[in-house]
C-alpha cells in the first residue's frame, strides 16, 4: 500500500516475509537484478515516505529494502 509501503496482504511493512520469499523465487539465481529492483523501491519508498514526515533512520530503510537481499557468505 503506497505511500505507506504496506503489505496490502498482512498489513507489515513491505518487504514484509512472504514478500521477501516471493522475491527470492521470482528472482531465484538473480541477486544482482533482484537487489536493482529492491534498489529503485527503496528510492520510491525514500520518496513517498518523506513526503509524509515517516522516512525513519536511511539506513533502517536500507537494510529494510536491501539488507535483508544481500547475499550470505
Amino acid at each position: 500500500m503506497r505511500p505507506l509501503w504496506m503489505c496490502r496482504n498482512c498489513g507489515q511493512p513491505w518487504p514484509c516475509g512472504p514478500a521477501r520469499l516471493s522475491l527470492l523465487a521470482e528472482y531465484k539465481g538473480e541477486r544482482t537484478a533482484l537487489i536493482l529492483y529492491l534498489s529503485g523501491q527503496l528510492a520510491e519508498a525514500r520518496d513517498q515516505l518523506g513526503q509524509l514526515g515517516g522516512i525513519g533512520s536511511p539506513a533502517d530503510l536500507t537494510d529494510r529494502f536491501i539488507g535483508w537481499a544481500r547475499a550470505r557468505g
